[in-house]
């Protein structure tokens, strides 16, 4: 190969990335404005400087900081769901809680994966088969008596009821994959690829710019562009016109 051609192959490269870049920036710049429509949602993130809790999404929130009261420890009830229905859970356990329902209320992200038959849920977030597997060993003594916490508990204006025997978390669900994909219905879904998931912590923003990339039906990564996800095409913190500061965990 002449040094002529090794050049424009470089260019070529060159704008491909940058043209790859720009897509990723306009669809995460367009998801960042909107929030889901639940009872506590935000039309659209903003900064929040008084949350108890939730404060990995303090500088683009989609909930508003007094919603997080509800989440100091050690918590009860959230809304209409009581989380001790069967015990108080343990710290370990009601930490990977938290990070669920911090996610749910308060991420400037889950538009991308809202339900279109239910504004206020998303579908299938993708996530990380090592962070369910963590999520089941810090709950796995904890007591349940639900497994789908959407559909097996009797809701009254007092909230939600037993219908079953509370059992370990260890026995209610057979591995961490089964309790992603059970406790929430259809909201997550596991993945295995370090790069196509989310940990529900500050390791996300390096991995969303993928994640939507794979999601985009024009367009997919090859094993090279993939690499690490520590070496993500674009961060975060310049697809936010309100986050410029860092992401605080």
């Amino acid at each position: 190969m002449s040094l002529k051609s090794s050049l424009s192959v470089s260019w070529v490269r060159v704008y491909l990335a940058v043209v790859g870049a720009a897509l990723l920036l306009d669809l995460a710049l367009s998801l960042n404005d909107t929030c889901l429509t639940g009872t506590h949602h935000k039309k659209s993130p903003s900064p929040e400087t008084t949350m108890k809790e939730c404060v990995l999404y303090s500088n683009s929130s989609c909930c508003h900081g007094n919603f997080t009261e509800k989440l100091v420890s050690p918590v009860k009830k959230v809304d209409n769901t009581h989380w001790n229905v069967c015990q108080q859970l343990s710290d370990g356990c009601e930490l990977f809680m938290k990070k669920i329902e911090c996610f749910y209320q308060c991420s400037p992200y889950t538009a991308h994966w809202m339900n279109p038959s239910y504004t206020a849920g998303f579908l299938q977030v993708p996530l990380c088969a090592s962070f369910c597997d963590r999520w089941l060993d810090a709950c796995k003594d904890d007591l349940t008596c639900a497994k789908n916490w959407l559909t097996d508990f009797k809701f009254d204006s007092d909230g939600n009821h037993c219908q079953h025997d509370c059992v370990p978390f260890g026995k209610m669900y057979s591995n961490g994959t089964d309790l992603c994909q059970s406790m929430w219905g259809t909201s997550f879904v596991v993945s295995s690829s370090d790069c196509h998931c989310l940990q529900l912590d500050s390791r996300d923003e390096m991995a969303l710019p993928y994640i939507l990339h794979q999601n985009d039906s024009s367009s997919s990564l090859s094993p090279n562009q993939e690499g690490p996800c520590h070496h993500a095409p674009v961060s975060l913190d310049y697809m936010s016109p309100r986050n410029n500061t860092g992401t605080t965990i």
